[in-house]
């Protein structure tokens, strides 16, 4: 299963690459800007999907895809607490 790096720049000016192990990820984020709430939903619905197309196909979950969804959770609840505002940028989705 071919496996997507995304890079992001989060408004706080970090650049952090995440992972999808599924190329579902195409279907939920694109190269641009959102909203933090948006794109902390985006990735959490992508990466659910991901996890669970390896499922489909292998017959466990991918705990890859956990991981980036915490790693995510975490900078979100991070910029939160700072009251950081602006948008989170996709720069690079391959």
């Amino acid at each position: 299963m071919p496996a997507v790096n995304f890079k992001v720049t989060w408004p706080d000016g970090d650049v952090i690459t995440y992972y999808s192990p599924s190329t579902t990820i195409h279907k939920y984020i694109q190269k641009e800007a959102y909203s933090l709430e948006n794109f902390k939903t985006r990735c959490d619905t992508a990466l659910t999907a991901a996890s669970e197309r390896v499922y489909q196909r292998f017959g466990y979950y991918c705990s890859a895809a956990s991981d980036e969804q915490q790693k995510i959770q975490e900078k979100y609840t991070d910029i939160r607490k700072k009251n950081i505002t602006g948008k989170v940028i996709v720069n690079n989705i391959s």
